[in-house]
């Protein structure tokens, strides 16, 4: 009897072991679930958040987007030596946009009316521009007013590449003209003092602290006619906007200290102001300046340099494509360009010639 009842006990003993343990293999079955579930759920949710994250960083990016500034006139004004050393190097750097923008002329702004006129008796038009490649040297200094009020589309386009197109070839004469002193430079065993202090000059000019010939090189060069036009026609609406109308801004440059034009629909926390210039030629170095030297642009620069290393002609269409960073809207503004430079045929003036300014022409301006 007593044999019967301690097997009954540790009968009833293994069956309480046995439950305990099945117990206990649901509960590490249940954790390892659990555990797995939530392995799974982190790496499903960790993209979704890092996507989200990353899109938030990029809009602040976006909105922080300082590729317009202007060089020396975006500089925080602070009491420390390095940014006063920065200072001047901007100086320097914008020397001949100063000097150029500061000029005192007797500058009338002339009517839409008399400025057809004027390229009527000086027989310059686009149709002949497309044919014969030779633009009349026909230097305005302002837009006139009246181009808004053209009804017409294509006629305020014709009109504002009449006054932007010799602008804009002029510029790229100047840097023309330096391309072929540089090579000579480059091309000789030794140079002149005159010759190494016009590097000097240049490699300020530039935003050179190396001095590096190669790198001078690359900067040093121009910018394609169509995109040039392109870039002023979308950033004034054809010659129609307040910053084109009333400073001269044919390229929607940002400033934090120097002379501008606030924006209407600005923050009030946001200090910038889009840069006024006194002529529209200073404006077109400023922007030429702007592209050749500012960092956001390097890859631009690269990618003309290897056309030109492939005996290629700078084409407007294929170089727009590294200037998303200057618009916020990024690729849907290299779009627009391409658009822009499609539509109007502007590819056209990229081959065309600026003809010598003669004192008759200038007597009538």
């Amino acid at each position: 009897m007593k044999t019967k009842l301690v097997k009954k006990v540790s009968n009833r003993k293994y069956r309480i072991n046995q439950k305990i343990l099945f117990q206990s293999k649901i509960h590490s079955i249940s954790r390892i679930f659990l555990s797995s579930l939530l392995v799974i759920s982190f790496f499903y949710v960790a993209p979704l958040l890092m996507n989200f994250t990353e899109k938030n960083i990029l809009k602040t990016k976006e909105f922080s987007n300082n590729s317009k500034k202007i060089l020396a006139y975006t500089l925080n004004k602070k009491n420390n030596l390095e940014n006063e050393n920065e200072l001047l190097n901007e100086k320097e750097l914008l020397l001949d946009i100063f000097s150029l923008n500061d000029l005192e002329t007797d500058t009338v702004r002339l009517s839409a009316a008399t400025i057809k006129q004027l390229f009527q008796d000086t027989g310059y038009n686009l149709n002949d521009v497309r044919e014969k490649k030779l633009v009349k040297p026909v230097a305005l200094t302002l837009l006139p007013n009246e181009i808004k009020m053209i009804e017409d589309t294509k006629k305020r386009k014709e009109l504002f590449i009449q006054i932007v197109l010799p602008l804009i070839l002029k510029e790229n004469n100047n840097i023309r003209l330096d391309r072929k002193t540089l090579f000579n430079i480059i091309n000789k065993s030794n140079n002149s003092e005159l010759e190494k202090k016009w590097l000097e000059k240049k490699y300020k000019q530039y935003g050179i602290k190396t001095k590096d010939l190669s790198e001078l090189k690359i900067r040093m060069d121009e910018i394609p006619v169509s995109l040039a036009i392109a870039q002023a026609a979308k950033e004034t609406g054809w010659g129609t906007s307040r910053f084109a109308q009333e400073g001269n801004a044919l390229f929607g440059q940002w400033t934090w200290s120097g002379e501008g034009l606030k924006p209407k629909d600005a923050d009030v926390d946001k200090g910038h102001k889009v840069m006024k210039f006194n002529v529209l030629q200073a404006s077109v170095r400023a922007y030429k300046r702007n592209l050749n030297t500012h960092s956001t642009y390097k890859d631009f620069r690269e990618a003309r340099a290897e056309l030109r290393d492939l005996g290629k002609p700078l084409d407007g269409i294929t170089l727009s494509e590294h200037l998303d960073k200057y618009a916020e809207t990024g690729t849907q503004y290299v779009t627009v360009l391409k658009k822009i430079i499609t539509q109007n045929r502007l590819k056209d003036f990229d081959d065309a010639k600026l003809l010598p300014s003669s004192i008759d022409l200038e007597s009538l301006i």
